[in-house]
Order: C-alpha cells, then structure tokens, then sequence
C-alpha cells in the first residue's frame, strides 16, 4: 500500500468509526468525559426534540438513496428552503428541499453537480451556506476531488470552499470556479480542511465562521472579506483552541440581551470519533468567544432517536422560537450513512444556562 492509500484509508476509517478509543463518562451531573482528554461542556441548554422530519431515500433522481445530512436551513418570504447533502449512487451533492410548514417538505433534488476530473469539486459538492446581499444570493459550498471507495463515497480531506451564484435562493446556482475564497495553508490550524461556514455582516466587513482542521483537531475559524465575489482572509488563530473538537456552525443574535449563541458539532469519542452532540458557545462580542462559555443543547440523553450521534446544526427563528434542524442515523449508530434530518426546539429568549442542570 503506497503513501497516499494509506493516508486515505486512514481518512476513510476515521470516518466510519473504526479508530478503536474508549469514552469513560461520569455517573453525576451527565458529563461526558474523553479518554483523550478532550475538554467537555458542563453545562445544559436543552432542546426539545421534535424528531425526524425529513427521510432520506426518495429524492429525485435517487439523489439521497443512501443518506440526507449536513441540512443548513434558510428563509424567504414564508418559505423553508432545507438545503442538505444528498447521498447518491455518484457521491455526495447539495440538494434543496422546500416547505412552508416544517412539516411537509418537496424535495428539489441536486443543485449542484460534481465538477469536471480534476477539479476541486469532481467528487463532491455539497455543504452550502448561502448568503442575500440585498441584490443576489450568494452560496459558499464544500468541494472536494477525493471521496471514499463505493458505494458510500464519503467526501474525503481536502475540504475546500467554493463559490456559487444565484438570483434566487432556490437557484439555479451558477459556479464561479474563477473566485477562490480560501484555501488549505499547509502548516496552520486549516493545513487539512478549510470548509464554508455561518456569514454574518459587521460594518462593510462579512465574516465567515468556517471549518478548520490543521491534522486530527478540529475548530472554527474567522475569515474575512469585503467583496464576497473576492478573496478572504482568515485570521491567523482560530475562536477557540483546536483541542475543543467542533465543527461546522450556525449563528443567532439574542436582541434581548445583545449575545450572540453559536451552535456546532462536537466530535465525540467512545470506539471511534463521531459527532455525538449539538453545543452552543455564546458571546457578547462576535470577535471574542470564550472556550469556557459553553453547553450542550443535543445529545443522546435529549433526542430519543439517536442516543449516540447528532450530526450538524443550523438554526432559524419561528415565531417565539428557534427551530434547531440536526442529522442522524438513529438508534446507537455512528454511521455516516443513512442518516435523516431531525428538528429540535429552543424557547426565545435565549439565555446562558447558569448552572448544571439536574439528570
């Protein structure tokens, strides 16, 4: 087996679960604790789970035969636009699903599709975040030349940004392959993977909450920019250590109390690693965040679906409430595959939990 096998099949098992690691977790207070070390959140903001409102296996064209995850959520103008990755006999794209309700949804199918041999995008293109100018939408997707073996094709490292258009957030998504927001810099905390994120406006400047993975650690990261059709500069340390072990993120701004709530993937540990919880950082300054601020808001102890793995989340408001849209594979599974998307609920206003919260 040559260098660059072994570095996938590496990638590969880590992806699946099959790094054998042992998780030890504390009878009093529900902390989990990592043989690792790595930190944990002692503090509670339950949501309350609503469950599965999106099944993966009948999108069209079999576009999520074989799983639905990583569902970012946007609205406009009364309607829910679901975008998450579709698992498909091809590999892995973005696809659109639409409802006025949370409840019923029409599943669009893909909205991009794999990149020419070669590109950045030839084996995956999902992940998008999108984001309205006031003129045009503007979509910042994970993209990647590399996947598994078939027929899960999982999207494998390096995990990349890329750049789409639209006049409508329900597309069609034109490509600009000519714009580059940033890239994988060897030697840094984002050597490994550098994958969109939560845009959010401060002044004339949009900063972009993005993914990064310098090796087996991983954290988000500020980019910067002041053209989202031009280049972005991420700052040179990330919001929080890389021990800290997040992934992916989506942003609420509490007026009540003028505090910004970050929710991200935390990467758990117990024969494997896997997502196995929603946390959520909050913060007084966008710029500034305290790895110490910190809860857990879904896990297996408050999703009666998926006891062991809750994969990405994104939020939006609805009515006195902030709905939080998550995957799993239910049931104790760890699996990348044949997971489905789940909604789960927050009361607004938030606030920071002050204390542990009783089992």
């Amino acid at each position: 087996m040559n260098m660059k096998s072994m570095v996938r099949w590496a990638i590969a098992a880590l992806l699946a679960g099959n790094v054998a690691w042992t998780a030890e977790k504390t009878p009093a207070g529900g902390v989990t604790l990592y043989a690792d070390g790595r930190p944990s959140a002692t503090l509670r903001m339950e949501a309350k789970d609503q469950g599965v409102v999106l099944k993966h296996g009948d999108g069209p064209g079999q576009c999520d035969i074989l799983g639905a995850r990583e569902a970012l959520i946007f609205e406009e103008k009364g309607v829910y636009h679901l975008f998450y990755d579709g698992a498909g006999p091809k590999g892995w794209l973005a696809c659109l699903a639409t409802s006025k309700d949370l409840k019923t949804w029409e599943k669009k199918g893909p909205i991009l599709d794999f990149g020419k041999p070669g590109e950045s995008d030839s084996a995956a293109a999902c992940s998008p975040w999108v984001y309205f100018d006031g003129k045009a939408w503007h979509m910042f997707y994970l993209g990647t030349p590399n996947a598994s073996g078939a027929p899960d094709l999982v999207p494998l490292f390096p995990y990349l940004t890329l750049k789409a258009r639209s006049k409508s957030v329900a597309g069609p998504w034109v490509k600009q392959p000519e714009v580059i927001p940033f890239r994988t810099k060897p030697g840094t905390y984002y050597a490994v993977t550098a994958s969109p994120g939560h845009i959010v406006k401060q002044g004339d400047e949009y900063l972009m909450f993005f993914s990064a993975t310098g090796g087996k650690l991983r954290t988000l990261a500020i980019a910067r920019t002041k053209d989202l059709n031009g280049p972005w500069a991420a700052d040179p340390q990330p919001i929080v250590p890389p021990e800290e072990q997040i992934e992916n993120s989506s942003l609420y701004f509490e007026p009540s109390n003028k505090t910004w709530f970050l929710f991200t993937n935390h990467i758990g540990l117990d024969g494997g690693e896997y997502t196995d919880a929603v946390w959520v950082y909050w913060s007084k300054e966008v710029n500034a965040w305290d790895a110490k601020a910190k809860a857990v808001v879904l896990d297996g102890k408050n999703c009666p679906w998926s006891k062991k793995c809750i994969g990405m989340p994104s939020v939006v408001v609805v009515g006195k409430r902030l709905a939080v849209f998550y995957d799993a594979p239910g049931g104790t599974s760890t699996d990348n595959m044949k997971r489905d998307v789940g909604l789960a609920w927050l009361e607004l206003p938030l606030t920071p939990p002050a204390s542990m919260s009783k089992e």
